[in-house]
């Protein structure tokens, strides 16, 4: 997949609980955000999971929405996402919506 010269790519990041398999395999838990600069869409996602489809859920959760939206993204995903990375997923969200913060001033 291709993406237009206007999209940004951040990676978030945060640590899960120890006994969580995403933990065992990769020492803490990514999310990697695509987002289009000029309306701050989210137009692609993935996580660092141990199924796929936990990924791909997670991309259902996060495409369209803003990324500068934190409430209504991390609403969402405490009422749809009951894994073990709950609280890691919300928590990642917010570093990458701080990452994308500080790449947006530096583009100025």
């Amino acid at each position: 997949m291709s993406y237009a010269k206007s999209t940004l790519y951040v990676i978030g990041d945060a640590q899960a609980s120890v006994n969580n398999p995403i933990t065992q395999q990769y020492s803490a838990f990514f999310i990697g955000l695509v987002v289009d600069s000029t309306d701050h869409t989210i137009l692609d996602a993935a996580c660092s999971s141990t199924i796929a489809l936990t990924s791909d859920f997670v991309k259902s959760i996060f495409i369209g929405h803003s990324i500068l939206a934190l409430e209504p993204v991390a609403e969402e995903i405490r009422r749809r996402y009951h894994g073990s990375s709950q609280k890691a997923l919300i928590v990642a969200f917010k570093d990458a919506q701080k990452k994308y913060k500080t790449a947006l001033d530096l583009r100025d």
